[in-house]
């Protein structure tokens, strides 16, 4: 699908285009920093013009003094009620990233029971990394931790960690275990997605859980014609996410099942 790859490009260029950062390793610090970004691109990416909303969500719960994130609740809820996993499918850099790995000639893990069930540790990992552990560390030592940032996000690995490094030596002179840790992650991220279409989003990702509560409510999304649909199933057969159906949950919108509907009464746009 052409077209969506470019959107995600362009997307993908539209969240960086601070460039001068890619050159430099400085971190834009204009007033666009304080808008959340609908997809997962960290915040500390030299080239990063918004911030992530998962990291915004976690700073706020992560400060000294805890405080309800209404600011990024919003912009989180906003994205949600008008795209929904839209966003993972269309706008996520880090999606695109694992795409283009899939690309990769080899043999491929297909979709199947244990990957649909698979799915639903992104869901244990949003409770337990997003909100349980940074109120614990608040609870007990008086400041939350940013845990799912900190300890698994790949993206802000890729996309902040190895750049700055790069240009920051006394960045580089503080590495230690934690780096080296994230590091492993994101190596072993890389290698399942050219076997395993974007493992991460299946899987892991808080932001594609939250998302994927609202897609039978969003605006935008993947809609069938039901008077058309003969039940012929080719829409799941070719689904690559762990979909149960069209529009469900699982659902980035990314329009395979509608290049292979025989009666086109799959279409994507406004649902309602």
């Amino acid at each position: 699908m052409v077209k969506r790859k470019l959107v995600q490009i362009c997307t993908a260029l539209l969240y960086n285009g601070n460039f001068a950062g890619f050159t430099t390793g400085n971190i834009w610090k204009g007033s666009s920093k304080n808008i959340c970004l609908p997809g997962l691109n960290c915040y500390s990416c030299p080239g990063a013009l918004g911030a992530c909303p998962l990291g915004s969500l976690q700073s706020s719960l992560s400060g000294v003094f805890l405080r309800i994130p209404f600011y990024v609740l919003g912009f989180i809820l906003l994205f949600a009620l008008i795209f929904a996993r839209l966003i993972c499918g269309w706008g996520c850099p880090f999606g695109l990233v694992q795409e283009l790995l899939y690309k990769i000639s080899t043999p491929k893990l297909q979709r199947n029971r244990f990957t649909y069930l698979l799915s639903y540790l992104k869901y244990f990992i949003t409770l337990i990394f997003l909100i349980i552990l940074p109120l614990a560390f608040y609870h007990f030592t008086g400041s939350g931790v940013p845990a799912f940032c900190k300890f698994i996000c790949p993206a802000g690995t890729l996309e902040a960690a190895l750049p700055l490094a790069f240009f920051k030596p006394q960045i580089r002179e503080l590495l230690g275990q934690l780096f080296i840790w994230k590091l492993t992650l994101l190596c072993l991220t890389i290698l399942a997605a050219i076997f395993i279409y974007r493992p991460f989003c299946r899987f892991i990702c808080p932001l594609g859980a939250i998302y994927g509560l609202f897609n039978k409510i969003s605006l935008f999304g993947m809609k069938v014609n039901h008077v058309k649909c003969i039940n012929c199933n080719l829409c799941m057969e070719h689904c690559k996410m762990d979909c149960r159906h069209v529009g469900d949950s699982e659902c980035i919108a990314c329009g395979e099942c509608r290049k292979v509907c025989p009666v086109k009464a799959i279409s994507l746009g406004k649902k309602f």
